[in-house]
């Protein structure tokens, strides 16, 4: 998995490798109190709707490495990514509604997530 990793071509905004796992502490820790705020708040517009898509969200952030490190899917692992882009703006969106702090809590989430998009739309473009 990693050799077929390092050998691909990446674009110039790749991260060094050791800064994955710093960014996803912090982006955890600011996820997990986004979640805390965002439950813990009493009224809560449209949480029929918020609940379901944060599930299908994380289970698409989740199933994003096996699709591209395991399945070594680029393509698939980018509409994967897609998606999540598009189910955040929406939970942004909702949380809002909900708490404007547990929103902007969220907002270097959604930056991380777009460029790992950008990432993955690259790689797929510069391997084809």
């Amino acid at each position: 998995m990693q050799s077929w990793y390092d050998g691909l071509v990446k674009p110039k905004l790749t991260p060094p490798k050791g800064l994955f796992w710093p960014v996803w502490s912090i982006l955890y820790l600011l996820i997990a109190i986004a979640l805390i705020i965002y439950f813990r708040t009493p009224v809560k517009p449209f949480f029929s709707v918020a609940l379901p898509l944060l599930a299908v969200h994380f289970a698409a952030g989740f199933s994003w490495t096996s699709i591209f490190f395991g399945k070594k899917k680029i393509l698939a692992a980018l509409i994967d990514l897609l998606f999540m882009d598009v189910t955040l703006v929406i939970i942004i969106g909702l949380f809002f509604l909900t708490s404007p702090l547990a929103a902007a809590l969220l907002i270097p989430y959604c930056c991380w997530c777009l460029l790992a998009t950008y990432l993955n739309w690259s790689i797929w473009r510069l391997n084809p």
